[in-house]
């Protein structure tokens, strides 16, 4: 199992900028797609940005394209999102995930995530 920390999570407002951080232990990240997903409260959590273990290949929900950015670092164990020009609809806690790499990429489906961290809440006021 690997474990996963995030942090980042804050309160700003509309057309602001935020970067969580994910840090990982217990397992080499390499061994790992990660994923960022999010869920507002009476919602059901959804897929926000995936990126393969290399970092070759990323994918964006249409919601977030062009806006967010996930990178991840292998040496340092790290995996990050950089959110700009934010919207109150992104307002959700925002978790980090981790799918133990096979022959397929990177899924989209926060249920073949088996690795989760606790969640950082982002918050944007209009």
């Amino acid at each position: 199992q690997v474990q996963l920390v995030e942090s980042g999570g804050g309160s700003v407002q509309t057309g602001g900028s935020l970067r969580l951080s994910c840090a990982a232990s217990g397992r080499t990240l390499s061994n790992y797609h990660m994923g960022w997903f999010r869920q507002a409260p009476g919602k059901e959590r959804e897929f926000v940005a995936v990126i393969s273990w290399s970092g070759g290949r990323t994918y964006y929900a249409d919601s977030v394209k062009g806006r967010f950015t996930i990178s991840r670092d292998n040496n340092k164990n790290m995996v990050y999102l950089q959110m700009n020009s934010l919207k109150p609809e992104d307002t959700a806690v925002y978790y980090c995930a981790a799918d133990l790499v096979d022959y397929s990429g990177p899924s989209v489906s926060w249920r073949e995530y088996d690795n989760w961290g606790q969640g950082t809440q982002v918050t944007v006021s209009s």
